[in-house]
Order: C-alpha cells, then structure tokens, then sequence
C-alpha cells in the first residue's frame, strides 16, 4: 500500500481533525485542594487567635522605638552588604590571580571565616581587648562600641560568601568571549567592563539578592550585643510590658514587608542582566 494511500485512510478526505481531549489531573487537583484548605484552616487559626493580639500589634507597628529599629536594621544591612561585596571581589581578584600567594591567602580568609559562626564573630570582636588590651599604643578595651563591632563582623563574614559568589560569576563566562575581546584589542579594563562583567552579574545576581536578604535577616542577630536593631527594639518594649508574641509579630511583620520589597527588586535585577539570555522570559 502507497504512502498516499495511507494518508487517506488515516485521514479522509475533508474529514474534520480529531479533537485533541486534556488528560485528566485528578490527583493534582485533589493536591490542589487539601492544599488550600490546610493554609486557610492555618490563616483562620492566625487571625482568629487572640493570643497574637493583634491590637496591640497595630498600636506597635509604627511606633518611634520600632521604626528607629527598623531604620538601623536597613542602613547596617545596605552598608554591611556595599562593605561585604568589595572586599569580596578583592577577595575573588585575589583567588583568581596567577599569585599563588595571594591565592593562598584568599583561600584562607574564605575558609576560616566561612567555618565561624556568626555568633562566635560578633563575640569574639566585642572582647578584643581581653585578648589584645593595647594595640600600637591603643587601648582597645571599650574602643569598639557595639554597632561597630557589627559593622565589622557582618562585613567580614559577609565577604568570605561574596569573594565565591563573584568567583563563580566570573568563572561562568565562557573563555571564548575573553579571547574574542582580546583579538578585536580592547584594553584589559574595557574587557572586564564590556565584556565579563555584564555576563557574570546574570550569575552573580541571584545569589547577591539571596545574599542580601538573609543579611537583612541576619543582622537580628547583633541584639546579642545591645545593638537597638529591629529585633533589639521590640526586645526592649515587650521586656517592660511583657507582651512578648504581639511585639515578636511588630518584628515578623516588618521583616516580611522588607523582605518582599527586596524580593520584587532582585526579580527586575535579574530580568535585566538576563536580556539575550535563554533565562530571559
């Protein structure tokens, strides 16, 4: 029988084209569903529950003592992560030079950093005088006060995790585009501008913006130092009224609302590094 003859029968002649029928997804649209009454019943419970008291976290939400809070959460957190990065990229020059001096060194720093605690950091810089009481003829007991001790701490170990986001980033750029920059002569410093920055940032970026909302996160953590952060502030009102759930929920809510804000920012971010890029949608 001819292909000709084939197509016929499968097909006839002014026939119309069979319908195309979805295949049914029971089970997901069950998962659907359970899914949706489990978070209703959980939002249900969190509204409903007077235990949050959630007039007292309206009367709290924009009160002086929080947003003062808030306000040091947002400039030690853009400062810590502006600090971070450059050191990091220092760092990243470093492990990807031909020095294998330098490239020891960065190593190390990455290492030792990344394997303390954040905890541990912070505590350890608020009592550098009991280890080093004098210091090029400079006393260093109470010479740190504790926002710098912050300041410092997140810095450092905020940029043993830059140095390996940058690192990675620039490794991502194919080699082939450095060596067609070099044959068209461009210069060492427009190669990296032109030609390896904007393609590592589409792999730098993601990361960065995960980086800087887990140190917005992160920085609760300098309470332990009587820094008045965000969570410090809360601390300080719910210490004197007791109201410790509704003051923790002035604190969730704010983190919530900046974090948001930082995630729409890192989405336009991405999107633009990623024109011309398969990601790009």
């Amino acid at each position: 029988m001819s292909s000709d003859t084939l197509t016929k029968v499968a097909a006839p002649e002014g026939a119309a084209p069979p319908r195309i029928v979805p295949q049914r997804r029971l089970g997901q649209w069950t998962a659907a569903a359970v899914v949706l009454v489990l978070l209703g019943l959980a939002l249900n419970s969190v509204v409903r529950n007077d235990a949050f008291q959630w007039d007292v976290v309206g009367d709290y939400f924009t009160t002086a003592a929080v947003l003062r809070g808030l306000w040091l959460t947002l400039w030690l957190t853009v400062l810590v992560m502006v600090l971070g990065f450059a050191l990091g990229a220092l760092l990243a020059a470093f492990r990807l030079s031909a020095n294998p001096v330098l490239r020891a060194v960065s190593w190390g720093y990455v290492w030792l950093f990344r394997s303390m605690p954040i905890l541990v950091q912070l505590l350890f810089w608020f009592n550098i005088g009991v280890l080093y009481p004098e210091i090029l003829g400079i006393r260093t007991v109470n010479l740190l006060g504790p926002v710098t001790v912050a300041i410092i701490g997140l810095t450092l170990h905020e940029a043993a995790y830059a140095a390996e986001v940058v690192r990675g980033g620039i490794l991502s750029v194919d080699r082939g585009q450095i060596e067609a920059a070099q044959a068209l002569g461009l210069s060492r410093w427009r190669r990296w501008w032109k030609i390896v920055l904007p393609q590592a940032m589409r792999s730098i970026v993601p990361p960065a913006g995960n980086m800087l909302i887990g140190t917005l996160k992160g920085t609760s953590i300098v309470s332990v130092i009587a820094v008045q952060d965000l969570l410090y502030s809360v601390q300080l009102v719910y210490h004197r009224t007791y109201q410790v759930m509704p003051l923790l929920m002035v604190a969730t809510l704010w983190y919530v609302v900046v974090t948001s804000v930082l995630s729409v920012g890192q989405y336009y971010v991405e999107r633009h590094y990623a024109r011309g890029s398969e990601r790009t949608r």
